[in-house]
């Protein structure tokens, strides 16, 4: 059995093993696959795995041998899966693997937001504090999140995750998911509608997919109906969010802070309107990237190929 992963180096930059893979038959590793270069890779593999490379109908149809697809992520829109179940190939992804990973990332930036560590740290070794006439200084507001209302948008298990923080922080949570776990309602988390969320959080958490219906979400129109001095926290997908409106609402104050671990395309362009952006952290998608949370990954992508081989599909997003 031929398995080809067309970009693993994401995945597995040297730190983690392919040794469960290489069990179960000739594999092959490409750290990058260019789009031109896939059919090619593929070959007459019947197991390909892919993290970001693109498989189309066109690379189905043109890759006859191939059996069954493993996505190294949660998300898998870069496969045609209404194609490849027409051929009768299961598609599987690995979910829940980074949800206490993307958590923890979700308050890394709002943290960085209400204190600003970074900028401040660096103007201490900058000689800031050793000149300063007082004991202590602050370039920023100071913002104790304690009382204040976090709006959730998307209350699957990462914004559940977000949620048990934010609590833990004695933030009051606004929750807003088409399907509603009730068993969840406490007295300071509750569900709503998303108008009402908007209307009424001091920070707004973004934890739902990217489809139709969520694109743009966040635009000048929903930004309109938030507090003043809201801020946003983008964990999920760039789409969600209409980044000249956000940049506009960052430029003018409406929006006090944001911070954004995905944008609309990535790598980022350095013309991409969130640069031109006032209090804006941006990092280079990183949420899901702890070693641990690639280490589940990892085991689930094993666990995926064993079941299949075994006669049973697991995690298939499009049977």
């Amino acid at each position: 059995m031929k398995i080809v992963v067309l970009d693993g180096y994401t995945l597995n930059p040297g730190d983690l093993s392919w040794e469960g893979l290489e069990k179960l038959g000739d594999l092959t590793v490409y750290e990058r696959t260019p789009a031109e270069k896939t059919i090619e890779r593929i070959g007459d593999a019947s197991i390909v795995y892919t993290n970001k490379t693109v498989i189309s109908k066109e690379v189905l149809d043109a890759c006859p041998a191939i059996e069954w697809i493993g996505v190294l992520a949660t998300g898998y829109n870069v496969v045609d899966v209404e194609h490849a179940q027409v051929k009768g190939i299961p598609v599987c992804n690995v979910p829940t693997y980074g949800t206490t990973a993307v958590a923890q990332m979700v308050f890394a930036l709002l943290l960085e937001l209400c204190h600003h560590v970074g900028e401040h740290e660096q103007t201490v070794k900058a000689g800031d504090w050793s000149k300063s006439i007082d004991f202590c200084y602050w370039n920023t507001p100071l913002v104790e999140l304690s009382g204040k209302t976090m709006g959730i948008v998307g209350l699957g298990k990462i914004g559940q995750a977000t949620a048990k923080i934010a609590q833990a922080f004695g933030m009051n949570i606004l929750a807003y998911d088409e399907y509603k776990h009730t068993e969840l309602q406490s007295s300071n988390l509750r569900y709503t509608r998303l108008v009402d969320l908007l209307k009424k959080s001091d920070v707004i958490s973004l934890h739902c997919p990217l489809f139709s219906s969520t694109e743009g979400m966040i635009n000048a129109k929903t930004i309109a109906m938030m507090k003043d001095g809201v801020m946003i926290i983008n964990t999920s997908r760039g789409g969600l969010i209409v980044e000249e409106d956000l940049r506009d609402a960052l430029n003018s104050g409406k929006v006090a802070g944001a911070a954004c671990d995905v944008v609309s395309t990535e790598p980022i362009g350095m013309d991409n309107a969130l640069l031109g952006a006032k209090n804006i952290v941006i990092t280079p998608h990183i949420a899901w990237a702890p070693k641990e949370s690639r280490e589940r990954l990892m085991a689930v992508a094993v666990s995926n190929l064993v079941s299949h081989i075994g006669g049973e599909t697991v995690n298939a997003v499009n049977v």
